[in-house]
């Protein structure tokens, strides 16, 4: 009677461990894996809004993706081509519009707090020019999908090859935030790659490697 007890315990105990190991699988990550890491950023930057509502292509920022590879982060530059003119919400500077019709007087500029971080990074004065009083400074992005340094990775295949950016990435254009979708371990990369050499990239056959030697040389 005794052992028929432990035997119901311990099978209790058991079920109950592989019942907690299932519900918090998505937890407990190998060392390296950072899927689901979703930091926040000096500055609020939305993909949904600039790739999903305004269609920008990823690599009219991230254009180092066909060149090199690195992707890397955008040069503020590239920011300026468009927030030299754009500098608040559509809704922020109508409602400004409003108001200052209402108050018969000319709209003041509109310039959102995000946007004027943006400007203080770069050292400029409510006239978008250069400020002698302000030194620029960098914006320290934080950095979201790494590779270990013994992985050679190059986003020039990849874009070259008609991999979409989502393949790795995820649907970049739905996120506010952005956070690492997929956890990029070697076994995802393979089985990656052999499938793209099953079915085909964007209609097109490839070879797509599966070897050691390519991604640890």
């Amino acid at each position: 009677m005794r052992s028929r007890v432990v035997t119901i315990v311990l099978g209790v105990a058991v079920a109950f461990s592989v019942l907690l190991l299932g519900t918090r699988a998505a937890i407990f990550h190998l060392p390296g894996n950072q899927q689901g890491y979703e930091p926040a950023q000096p500055i609020a930057y939305s993909h949904r809004l600039h790739a999903g509502e305004l269609q920008i292509q990823c690599l009219y920022c991230h254009f180092g993706a066909a060149r090199s590879r690195y992707a890397g982060i955008p040069p503020a530059s590239v920011c300026m081509n468009c927030h030299r003119f754009v500098t608040s919400s559509l809704g922020a500077v109508r409602a400004e519009d409003e108001l200052a019709a209402k108050e018969k007087r000319p709209p003041r500029p509109v310039v959102s707090p995000e946007l004027q971080k943006l400007y203080n990074a770069l050292g400029l004065d409510a006239a978008m020019r250069p400020d002698p009083q302000r030194s620029p400074q960098p914006i320290a992005w934080t950095r979201i999908h790494r590779l270990p340094d013994f992985v050679y990775f190059d986003h020039r295949a990849h874009v070259g090859a008609g991999v979409a950016c989502q393949q790795c990435h995820g649907p970049v254009e739905s996120m506010e935030r952005v956070r690492q979708v997929a956890d990029l371990s070697m076994g995802w990369c393979v089985n990656c790659h052999r499938e793209a050499n099953r079915t085909g990239i964007a209609g097109r056959r490839v070879n797509a490697p599966v070897d050691c030697s390519v991604c640890h040389f």
